[in-house]
């Protein structure tokens, strides 16, 4: 048994999972980038091969279930641990009981997923409400800090509700982006440093909904604790109503 390195692509991990059936059986799948030699155990890196990445793809679709296709896709996305061996050994065990897997809640190679993947969909459902755009005169711009590599879950949603907008959703702490031109989106590269020039109006807009967000609350039916459960602190920080104001003209 052996070791398989990918690139990081979902493709190249569904790579990795026809080698491991096709070729020699793997103990673990590792992204290239992040692998630790392990003196006991080899390992070989796989090429994304796009052929036998859909024959995967499919074979799941067809022997195990959509939903399990969802979850395995969704634990991809995030950042837990050992991720990649987690879904070869869930998907060894729903090559050989197909569907059934579905309802194996507390089965060791099926919780680790259906947990993880259940975060992952939090995340996503919490930020179609958190995110917060800013008018920059010629496109709307929103930045975010999230756990997991959620813009993907997030691009189909915007596009179609700002269907007429030109947008762009920075996930700062990847350095990646959806960039959508009201007909296409697709997710690229996007540097740090990058900056834009805010609108005329879109210090207007912040403050009336900071002033929106001050006057709307009830003093004597303030839950700080409930707050901090729908919106953590670690997502504030770009939240327009919890910033001090407009300080700088950049938006990054």
């Amino acid at each position: 048994m052996i070791d398989y390195l990918y690139d990081g692509s979902f493709d190249g991990l569904l790579t990795a999972v026809y080698a491991s059936y096709y070729e020699e059986k793997a103990q673990g799948i590792f992204p290239q980038a992040a692998y630790q030699n392990n003196f006991f155990v080899p390992s070989r890196t796989v090429e994304t091969d796009l052929v036998k990445a859909e024959k995967v793809y499919h074979a799941i679709e067809r022997k195990i279930s959509d939903l399990s296709l969802k979850h395995i896709f969704y634990t991809y996305l995030s950042n837990e641990a050992n991720k990649e061996t987690k879904i070869l050994n869930y998907l060894q065990l729903g090559f050989k009981l197909g569907r059934q897997i579905d309802d194996l809640h507390a089965q060791p190679e099926v919780l680790p997923i259906r947990q993880t993947a259940r975060k992952v969909s939090f995340e996503a459902e919490r930020f179609l409400g958190l995110l917060r755009f800013k008018d920059t005169g010629s496109f709307l711009y929103a930045v975010l800090e999230p756990d997991h590599h959620i813009l993907i879950l997030l691009a189909d949603h915007f596009a179609d509700r700002l269907a007429q907008e030109r947008f762009i959703i920075h996930d700062r702490k990847r350095g990646l982006a959806v960039v959508s031109n009201c007909q296409d989106w697709y997710i690229t590269d996007f540097p740090e440093e990058i900056g834009f020039t805010y609108s005329e109006q879109e210090k207007d807009y912040q403050e009336l909904w900071r002033l929106y967000f001050s006057q709307i609350s009830i003093e004597n039916r303030k839950n700080k604790k409930l707050q901090t459960q729908f919106v953590p602190h670690r997502y504030r920080r770009h939240l327009t109503e919890f910033t001090t104001g407009y300080s700088d003209k950049n938006i990054n």
